[in-house]
């Protein structure tokens, strides 16, 4: 995305805690809250003014909710299928749903994510792509290579845990004072109530619905993405 926009925007493409290639600190919590104030954290700390907060999935949940303790700060928030609701990825197909729900197992959840594989983790991905071809081969392997590294599989486990905690964050919406944009797949993991419901919580929202699209809006329709973007930044 980011050689698609980089002539208009000032980039920061930021790797959670414990995500990407973000330190992984024992004990963490990876709790909307805890992911929220990362990001609010960033902003305050960078002194940041006319933000474009832009997410996908569980950055759209986070970049909705941080908005709302960074008045004044925020010009507007651009949501892609944000994941705030029940099942989740459990939704992607039979194998995610297995693997999800083991991973979130008291004891043995830990177990599960450290056996998670590329092939496995393939599949799960490919789950949120209504086209599995875009799974881009060279993403794939970076993602395994960020599950490799030590205290990962805690991390991956904790995230599916703490699903819930997204789903509680939508009672922040209606405290988004920044003018929202929200994009759905129209084959993305929510349902049509699940997107109504959140439409109805923001005043005055832009709402665009991608066709032929999943979960992964910005691997599967990469220019449209950025179409977007550019657009309500009106360049």
């Amino acid at each position: 995305m980011i050689p698609k926009i980089a002539h208009a925007f000032t980039i920061y493409a930021i790797d959670m805690p414990g995500m990407g290639w973000s330190d992984i600190t024992p004990g963490a919590s990876y709790t909307e809250p805890a992911l929220r104030r990362a990001i609010v954290e960033f902003v305050t700390t960078l002194d940041l003014k006319d933000v474009t907060l832009a997410g996908e999935s569980m950055g759209a949940t986070v970049s909705l909710t941080a908005a709302t303790e960074l008045e004044g700060r925020v010009r507007r928030v651009v949501a892609f299928n944000p994941y705030d609701y029940s099942e989740g990825v459990g939704r992607a197909n039979r194998v995610a749903s297995i693997y999800v729900g083991g991973a979130r197992l008291p004891a043995i959840g830990t177990v599960v994510t450290r056996m998670e594989n590329k092939p496995v983790l393939g599949i799960v991905l490919r789950g949120g792509l209504l086209d599995g071809s875009k799974l881009p081969e060279h993403y794939l392997a970076e993602l395994r290579r960020v599950g490799r590294r030590h205290g990962y599989p805690r991390v991956a486990r904790e995230v599916f845990r703490n699903v819930d905690s997204m789903i509680a964050a939508r009672a922040l919406y209606g405290r988004v004072s920044a003018p929202v944009t929200l994009i759905y797949g129209d084959h993305d993991w929510s349902r049509l109530p699940d997107r109504e419901a959140n439409l109805a919580l923001f005043r005055g929202a832009r709402s665009i619905s991608l066709a032929e699209t999943g979960h992964f809006a910005a691997l599967e329709q990469p220019a449209r993405v950025a179409e977007i973007l550019l657009d309500d930044h009106g360049a």
